[in-house]
Order: C-alpha cells, then sequence, then structure tokens
C-alpha cells in the first residue's frame, strides 16, 4: 500500500469515527528500512462529524463516504502534493520542497460541484469563474497562514465527493474543522519545512481500530 518511494508519512489517529479530534505524528525511513518516529505527538482538529472514507490511494472499502459539506474528515492513504501560505516563499524560514502557493485575494479553492475547476486551487484573475462557491484562501483569520494541500479526490475529482482538504492552523484546539485536519502554528510549521515532494509524503488518516485492523496489510508504522 505505502510505496518504496515513500520515506515522509504523517499518521493522523482519531479515537472513532465520529471523533472531532485526534493526533498526528511523523515518521520517516530509509527505502524499506522500518518507519522511525519523528518528535512529538501533535493534537489536531478534524472535521465536526469526525471521519468517512475518502478517495486517496487507498482501496474501496464499502465504507462510508465522504461527501461534500458532510463535516467528515477523509479517512484513507492521501498524497500531500503543496504548500500555502499568507507569506512569500521567500520569508518562510527554509525554502519550501513542495510547490507552494503564496495567497493573494484571488487565489481560490473550488468547493461548488458544478464547476470545471472542483476541488482545484485558482487564480480567480485568469480565467472566467464558471462557480457559485468557493475558499478564499487568503482569509482575515490565521487558519491558512500556513498549510498543506491534501491529494483527497483528485484524479479526477468526481463532483460531490468532496474538496479543499488541508492540513492547516487551527482556530483553537475545541473548535473542530468542516473536514481537514488542523493543528497549532508552530507544528503546522514545522511539518511545512519538513515535507519534501522528493520522498513523496503521505498523510494516512484513520480511525484507531481502523488502522489496527491495517497496518500490517498497509505497511504502516507501527504504534
Amino acid at each position: 500500500m505505502i510505496p518504496s518511494a515513500t520515506t515522509q508519512l504523517l499518521l493522523c489517529l482519531s479515537p472513532g469515527w465520529d471523533a472531532p479530534s485526534g493526533h498526528l505524528q511523523r515518521f520517516e525511513r530509509v527505502a524499506f528500512d522500518a518507519w522511525q518516529p519523528l518528535g512529538a505527538e501533535i493534537p489536531v482538529a478534524l472535521g465536526r462529524c469526525g471521519m468517512a472514507w475518502g478517495r486517496g490511494l487507498h482501496p474501496s472499502t464499502g465504507g462510508l463516504e465522504k461527501r461534500e459539506g458532510d463535516g467528515r474528515a477523509p479517512a484513507g492513504v492521501f498524497a500531500i502534493t503543496a504548500l500555502f501560505g499568507y507569506a512569500d516563499a521567500s520569508a518562510l524560514p527554509a525554502p519550501p520542497r513542495l510547490p507552494y502557493h503564496c495567497a493573494r485575494p484571488d487565489l481560490k479553492c473550488v468547493d461548488d460541484p458544478a464547476s470545471t475547476h472542483y476541488n482545484r486551487i485558482v487564480d480567480g484573475s485568469a480565467q472566467p469563474r464558471d462557480w457559485a462557491s468557493c475558499e478564499d484562501m487568503l482569509r482575515q483569520d490565521r487558519r491558512y497562514e500556513l498549510g498543506a494541500v491534501v491529494a483527497h479526490n483528485c484524479t479526477p475529482p468526481v463532483p460531490g465527493a468532496g474538496s479543499c482538504i488541508f492540513l492547516h492552523v487551527w482556530e483553537s484546539p475545541v473548535i473542530p474543522t468542516a473536514g481537514c485536519t488542523a493543528m497549532a502554528l508552530e507544528p503546522m510549521r514545522d511539518i511545512a519545512l519538513w515535507l519534501d515532494g522528493a520522498r513523496a509524503p503521505l498523510l494516512v488518516q484513520l480511525p484507531q481500530a481502523e488502522f489496527a485492523h491495517r497496518q500490517a496489510e498497509w505497511r504502516l508504522p507501527r504504534r
């Protein structure tokens, strides 16, 4: 399940399918060597309704599937494909090692299933607007100050299967998200600067019981 090219992994576990919070741990390895934890576990806020199976690199499971607006974070295995933030890339503490979107007023993530740009981050000034709703990537709060793009429902996007899934800064430790995985700014910064596209990073996000059931088959880190 986990490709040999992947040597960076974020493992996010929650107590159960309906839990709105959990913990995230970084792991890394050399080729097929055992996964090694890096740093401490990080508390995270999840979707207000918990998790549902997303569309990623894992096989179909037949369980509850994520839908647009359901308030659930996607469960499964997902590539991490890009970073975003309010600052220019040159202002970060170190050069980003994934593609970086610098937030501007016209930078949007389209969440309208009827749009040809559904589940894409786009420059709203560069093409005709065909969407009725979208996420502003330059917000008035700190939640998108720094974050990473989770490749859920991307190849290709299925209208209505969920969009705009990110790792980002939380509003508060006790406030869940609409479906993203959120944390304090400091660990989000550590993760963003650690992620390296050359190491094919993945997010594995599961309720604890599902992790225990699939750990050996999917070659996940031991806990």
